[in-house]
């Protein structure tokens, strides 16, 4: 007669994750094992049903980790406490060593401790040699600004420099002319250009998803610490034509379904995922007609980075209808908005901070001044730090701290 023995509940590996600094359990934080993630509960633990050979983790306000299982069952995995400081480099000034220097210098000697760098730029190209087919095909390879990506990314995380990697998803000309089934088109049939006479591509489109999350996926396999994607929306322009109808559940469905899939197919990377949005989207409760709402967002991205420049607040916000001389009113009650909207704490949000001359009010270059105001207004609210934009890559160290 064979005997029944009872079946063994008993966990392969108990992950506990803990403040490097504190030592206090870590709850909600994100522990990766294979394609798996799983969350720690209020002690910081989770107890994994089957073994593992190594373990990521990472939480929101902590730089992410991972520690190789060498025997045992338990597992204890330090997180540091860490807020992202940035610098943005666009697709031609992450290769040109003047501006990368500049910058790089600029981080030894202040409180900068990160970059948001182009991977794939407002044109189209990817900056270094890709693997994937269709960038060959359509000319996003054309230049190439980054000979040695891999490379280059060890250099800078060897200098301490947490790696944004931008991907400008929609905006897309090289894509919409190589194959204008995907483009977003006028009611004529032809395709509707931009401000910049740049073609964009249907958010609708599964074919534009999968090329985007697949350039996500190679960033996140060359080594950069979070994803961030840019142009996640639909142009704000009325009259153009889709293969969808045009209607704001239809945008919303479109960007969070995207970024549900990109969420899903970078798990097993460890990778933060953050996006941009328009600044008004923190107060206007449609859509904003572009498909971007704060719930929607935050449903599928670890960080939100609204795009605070005060000189895009052309309308102001309540009790300042000039932006320009209320940068801190523009940055933290924007944020505060955003953040009691959606009922998440501060440091889900990381703002955009305008660093380049005013085009729109009175055109006030944006000195020590305006980036102190904008600095101070984010960390008071208590954001997960903050990124300086200049579309031509000029920074100094007005307004930011000497290290």
């Amino acid at each position: 007669m064979l005997m029944m023995l009872p079946c063994s509940t008993a966990a392969a590996l108990v992950v506990k994750v803990v403040d490097s600094k504190t030592k206090k359990p870590i709850k909600d934080a994100m522990v990766t094992v294979g394609n798996s993630v799983f969350r720690t509960d209020e002690n910081g633990t989770y107890s994994l049903k089957s073994p593992a050979t190594k373990v990521a983790v990472r939480a929101y306000g902590y730089m992410r980790n991972e520690e190789p299982v060498n025997g045992g069952n338990s597992i204890e995995v330090k997180l540091t406490p860490f807020e992202p400081r940035a610098l943005y480099l666009s697709f031609y000034g992450i290769g040109d060593r003047k501006i990368r220097n500049s910058a790089l210098d600029l981080i030894a000697q202040t409180e900068l401790n990160a970059l948001v760098i182009d991977v794939k730029g407002d044109r189209g190209m990817i900056n270094y040699k890709s693997s994937i087919t269709l960038a060959s095909e359509i000319g996003a390879q054309k230049i190439i600004t980054v000979r040695d990506a891999r490379d280059m990314i060890k250099t800078l995380k060897d200098r301490g420099i947490y790696l944004i990697a931008r991907i400008v998803v929609f905006k897309d000309n090289l894509l919409a002319e190589a194959k204008p089934g995907l483009a977003i088109k006028r009611k004529s049939g032809e395709l509707w250009r931009d401000r910049e006479k740049l073609a964009w591509v249907e958010p609708f489109n599964k074919e534009v998803w999968d090329y985007n999350i697949k350039i996500a996926e190679e960033a996140a396999q060359l080594g950069f610490d979070e994803i961030q994607f840019d142009y996640m929306r639909f142009p704000d322009v009325k009259g153009l034509t889709f293969s969808v109808p045009n209607t704001q559940e239809n945008r919303v469905k479109a960007i969070t379904g995207f970024l549900s899939e990109a969420r899903k197919r970078l798990e097993p990377y460890n990778v933060f995922i953050s996006g941009d949005i328009f600044g008004y989207v923190c107060w206007n409760l449609d859509d904003t007609q572009i498909g971007q709402t704060i719930d929607g967002a935050l449903t599928h991205l670890d960080y939100v980075s609204p795009m605070l420049y005060p000189s895009g607040f052309q309308y102001g916000i309540p009790e300042y209808r000039n932006p320009v001389v209320n940068s801190n009113k523009i940055v933290y009650l924007s944020l505060k908005r955003a953040q009691e909207r959606a009922n998440v704490p501060p440091n889900r949000f990381r703002p955009w901070l305008q660093a380049f001359k005013d085009y729109a009010f009175d055109k006030r270059h944006f000195t020590a001044k305006e980036i102190k105001e904008q600095v101070s207004a984010a960390e008071q609210f208590g954001s997960h730090g903050w990124m300086l934009w200049n579309p031509r890559n000029s920074y100094t160290n007005a307004g930011l701290k000497s290290e």
